[in-house]
């Protein structure tokens, strides 16, 4: 009888250390990596300041304004509407952290879907973290899902209806950032999230918008630009010039009857300049093999340079696999091009943008040269 109660005891305080274990694994992914904005930064803000329905919501995101005191344009760069596109948020964080600027304002968002970063998809055994090594120390930042978090935003309706198109899609696509725009004052978390961005560019008379984003290899937009028809002329030149410089990249339209995008309505209900950008990861699609910390920082796998072999993919897979230097590399470098042709057709609205890090001293050095030690 002692011996059984003797087991019992033990099994509960084996439960309990487990149960501990598992909830601080669990509140950490809710903890928020930190950032150290340049000196051009002249402000942050909650994104609830454009609309009081987010606050005290894990929608609710910062802003980060940089300015100086030559007037010029507006550009708004967002990071994180996917929160599993670790070049996405990584391209933010780099350019916020050593961007200073000449004329005009940039405004950026490193975790537009903040709600995203406190969980991870099931089943894709996804890491919760990767790490970068700076001069002083390390630097982590996390891995998260496509996807507001279902603790925020439940049940997902068995078909998803876009508003105010009435499109129609799978019922997950309710949590998806970039199939909610315009958004609504009234509506999901997601679809707050989505006006509380558009209000933004309003408020702040954004003059050119960009996305940031990834996809897996085999996916037909990759390394690819995609552009609302008001800056086609402009992405047009970008990739032209880009071409030049040996960066291969697909200029794509944005799909009129595809609703929900960014781009798409950014440009449609804003009537600016609207653009997406994708790069390769190996993370995403269906070939990957385990995922891990390291991975997200070497994007090498196996699987994907024997895909390639079998010529699945629709851009080239090396040997030494798409490293997140070479994605974010490309991200900054579009950026760079993109401004740079923007300044030339429009000089009274100029953004000009210094100590963008540079693609090839990236690829040396490596994301975490460009990254500020910290503490």
């Amino acid at each position: 009888m002692n011996h059984h109660k003797s087991l019992a005891i033990f099994i509960l305080l084996l439960s309990l250390i487990l149960s501990y274990f598992s909830a601080r694994s669990f509140l950490s992914m809710r903890e928020n990596e930190k950032y150290y904005p340049s000196e051009s930064n002249t402000k942050i803000k909650p994104l609830s300041d454009y609309f009081e329905g987010i606050k005290n919501t894990r929608g609710d995101t910062p802003v980060y304004l940089f300015e100086n005191e030559q007037p010029g344009g507006t550009i708004l760069i967002l990071g994180g509407t996917h929160p599993d596109e670790p070049a996405s948020n990584i391209t933010t964080v780099c350019l916020m952290e050593n961007l200073k600027i000449s004329s005009g304002r940039v405004i950026i968002i490193p975790r537009a879907n903040n709600s995203g970063f406190t969980h991870s998809d099931p089943q894709e055994g996804n890491p919760q973290r990767f790490y970068f090594k700076t001069k002083s120390g390390e630097r982590w930042f996390r891995y998260g899902s496509r996807s507001t978090n279902p603790i925020d935003q439940w049940p997902d309706p068995e078909v998803y209806r876009h508003y105010p198109s009435g499109q129609k899609l799978s019922g997950a696509e309710t949590r998806n950032l970039n199939r909610a725009y315009p958004g609504r004052p009234d509506g999901s978390l997601t679809e707050k999230i989505t006006y509380a961005i558009m209000q933004l560019i309003k408020d702040e008379a954004v003059d050119l918008a960009i996305d940031i984003h990834e996809a897996s290899p085999e996916y037909p937009v990759v390394n690819a630009i995609v552009t609302h028809p008001l800056a086609f002329d402009l992405t047009g030149e970008v990739v032209l010039y880009l071409q030049m410089e040996d960066f291969e990249f697909n200029l794509e339209q944005s799909p009129e009857n595809f609703r929900g995008l960014s781009h798409r309505e950014w440009g449609d209900h804003l009537q600016i300049p609207a653009i997406l950008m994708e790069t390769a990861c190996a993370m995403h699609g269906r070939y990957h093999g385990s995922k891990n910390a390291d991975k997200a920082i070497t994007g090498l796998d196996r699987f994907y340079i024997e895909a390639d072999k079998h010529e699945l993919l629709s851009v080239p897979y090396p040997e030494n696999g798409i490293p997140l230097k070479e994605r974010v590399g490309r991200h900054l470098k579009t950026i760079q091009k993109i401004l740079e042709i923007w300044n030339n057709y429009n000089p009274e609205k100029s953004i000009v943008v210094e100590n963008i890090p540079d693609f090839f001293e990236m690829q040396e050095k490596g994301v975490g040269a460009f990254l500020v030690s910290g503490e």
